[in-house]
């Protein structure tokens, strides 16, 4: 696979993203460790079974404990204190501040031996950042004390994905098969903590429990497939910048959805992200 094939199998990833918000919103009143727990069950077993026609279960074996630990860390740690952000404050400011993750991916990256931060690397993510803003602070009311935890917990969300994106190019060598290990040991990780910390609320209707399986097929579950490869093998700093059109994608599916109406801020916010991807997809060509 070559570097603009994997980097685009990568930005699936984002497309399966955008429907993050819809169907957690969906699976409400789940609590999150609940929702981690379906969701990744649900994402690991195809994965493995994925892995297990691909053959290539058997290199599993070879893969160190430290990455295994690394993997679901990650997924766990982002997940869950994404579901808490959304369930603890508004999904509208406290999806702003998660979606940082796309620009810190960008400026983390560049410390990375093979990469190079450039000017216009920073240009399109801090462009492709506005439009974002646009999107999630359009008509809203600013930030409140209320919500602070809900806050703190979204800004960890976007440390934790950039970090576990920046540092899955470290451990590149891994199969992208240990990925639906990632998702098992996520799952299993997470019903003891929602024993201990949660009240079991099953979903309530079949179109919470339709939002738990999209949610287990896809942002929770191939998205990490893809974005493993597109890390891993294609450009992370395009891959980051571009990360801005998830909440722009997202938008426009609430929109379709009914829950959300078409607006100006849309608008504004489609010209700003393309602007932001432009300048990013330039700046890598020219290196």
């Amino acid at each position: 696979m070559t570097r603009p094939q994997a980097t685009a199998t990568g930005f699936v990833a984002v497309l399966l993203w955008a429907l993050l918000a819809l169907f957690t919103v969906g699976s409400a009143p789940t609590p999150p460790l609940l929702l981690n727990t379906l969701c990744f069950t649900l994402g690991g077993t195809l994965g493995l079974i994925w892995g297990w026609l691909a053959g290539g279960l058997g290199a599993l074996r070879q893969v160190p404990f430290r990455v295994y630990i690394f993997g679901t860390l990650g997924l766990f740690g982002y997940h869950a204190l994404y579901f808490s952000a959304l369930r603890l404050a508004p999904a509208a400011e406290a999806g702003l501040i998660a979606y940082l993750w796309p620009l810190l991916i960008v400026i983390f990256s560049g410390f990375l031996p093979s990469e190079k931060l450039r000017a216009g690397h920073l240009v399109g993510a801090l462009i492709g950042f506005s439009g974002a803003a646009v999107i999630i602070l359009g008509g809203s009311d600013g930030f409140s004390q209320e919500y602070a935890a809900g806050y703190g917990l979204a800004f960890l969300c976007a440390l934790s994905w950039s970090s576990y994106s920046v540092l899955s190019r470290v451990v590149g060598s891994a199969p992208t098969a240990t990925v639906g290990v990632f998702c098992v040991a996520s799952a299993a990780l997470s019903l003891p903590l929602h024993l201990l910390f949660e009240e079991t609320v099953w979903p309530q209707t079949p179109l919470a429990w339709a939002s738990v399986a999209g949610l287990g097929l896809g942002p929770v579950g191939l998205a990490f497939f893809v974005w493993d490869i597109g890390v891993k093998r294609g450009d992370i700093q395009l891959l980051g910048t571009s990360s801005y059109a998830a909440p722009l994608l997202s938008t426009l599916v609430l929109v379709m959805a009914g829950v959300a109406a078409p607006s100006y801020t849309l608008l504004w916010a489609a010209l700003l992200i393309t602007g932001g991807a432009v300048a990013a997809a330039r700046a890598s060509f020219q290196s």
